[in-house]
């Protein structure tokens, strides 16, 4: 399995071939980029939430939720902050959706944080996150269709696509 990506970001003129991986494509997917977000860096000793691992080891999968006070949490990955939104009653105790003011995902290949609702997410690829199978986030189609062939996921869904059963079946090495 590679859990690695040199460099991540590939000239764009290799599209070569992409009808065949844009089949994989949904028809909601964009034309255009996930925009980039401004959040604050999780500090060397800030945990996830949610599996309680250190963030800031992780620079290539971090996720971010901010808040109306200031205070964000961070997350080791997408799989951790979709069950954080999911379940903010058990990870944000005294929290509420309505406090969030942004909410951001490490792009795969620019390793930049992106709005997390315009992201793409693959799932049930070759490419494995701190905590196993994750959502892998993808600034664009083009970026989603190269990793798609590249890294032979299985699916690629948007924000509001990603379930609690889905993240229930990532942790157990499904991706249905």
């Amino acid at each position: 399995m590679c859990n690695h990506h040199p460099s991540r970001r590939r000239a764009l003129g290799l599209l070569a071939g992409v009808s065949a991986a844009s089949m994989m494509l949904p028809a909601r997917a964009r034309a255009t980029d996930a925009p980039r977000i401004d959040l604050p860096e999780p500090a060397p000793g800030n945990i996830c939430p949610v599996c309680g691992m250190f963030v800031a080891k992780y620079p290539e999968w971090i996720a971010t939720v901010a808040f109306d006070d200031g205070s964000a949490d961070h997350f080791d990955g997408a799989k951790d902050f979709f069950k954080y939104l999911n379940d903010m009653p058990k990870y944000a105790q005294g929290r509420t959706a309505a406090q969030i003011t942004g909410m951001g995902v490490t792009d795969y290949y620019g390793i930049e944080r992106i709005e997390a609702t315009a992201a793409l997410y693959a799932v049930g690829s070759d490419v494995l996150g701190p905590m196993g199978h994750e959502l892998v986030p993808l600034l664009n189609e083009a970026d989603a269709e190269e990793y798609m062939r590249d890294h032979k996921g299985k699916a690629l869904l948007t924000f509001a696509e990603v379930t609690p059963a889905l993240l229930a079946n990532l942790d157990q090495g499904r991706f249905e």
